[in-house]
């Protein structure tokens, strides 16, 4: 067990499947695969456990979103009472990466199921919602500011921040209310996130 989780890319790429909702198209032989070993998913995982803030640019295939979600539920499942939000637009954005939260949990090996218990079944907890036995947890919520304000998380994931018209808001919350990860990323897109990214100031005349 303690080499399976030896980090974050060991227990995505050797450890635990992802889902692919154009396998049949695309020849594969079942939906459910372990991530691919691309070096720069790797770097991914690597440059998230290295700073405290990041900021990711993506396209539609990079994986790079999965990739963080992965990130923050498996620091969910090895530290205790560690909190982490799924920020997107709306809602039901936010529960379909919770979903895909509890799809890796459920596809990985037994033995790491067992060593990371669940505080009720899968089928019982809430669709916004991923509780541990060790007090952690994920939870999805729409944007807005008042929503990163109303928790204290170790982590937070804004995802597709170029589309949140209150990104900038959200970001400035969570410089004082999420102690240990402050993850955005977006795809192509202008306003906050494109300025932030490029050091861009803008003023109202």
């Amino acid at each position: 067990m303690v080499h399976a989780t030896r980090n974050v890319f060991a227990w995505l790429t050797e450890s635990t499947q992802t889902y692919n909702e154009h396998w049949l198209v695309e020849g594969r032989a079942t939906p459910y695969e372990p991530f691919p070993r691309h070096p720069y998913l790797e770097a991914v995982c690597q440059i998230n456990d290295a700073e405290r803030i990041i900021w990711w640019e993506k396209s539609r295939d990079m994986m790079l979103t999965w990739a963080c979600v992965g990130y923050l539920l498996f620091k969910a499942m090895k530290i205790p009472e560690c909190g982490n939000l799924f920020q997107c637009q709306k809602e039901d954005k936010s529960e379909q990466l919770v979903d895909y939260a509890k799809c890796l949990w459920e596809r990985q090996d037994g033995i790491l199921r067992e060593a990371f218990p669940l505080v009720k079944p899968l089928n019982r907890q809430d669709k916004l919602t991923l509780e541990f036995a060790n007090g952690s947890y994920l939870h999805g919520v729409p944007g807005g500011a008042d929503q990163v304000r109303s928790y204290h998380p170790w982590g937070l994931l804004n995802d597709e921040s170029s589309f949140q018209p209150e990104a900038g808001e959200c970001f400035t919350e969570a410089l004082s209310a999420v102690k240990g990860k402050i993850i955005f990323n977006s795809s192509a897109g202008p306003g906050w996130y494109a300025d932030v990214r490029h050091d861009i100031v803008r003023t109202v005349e």
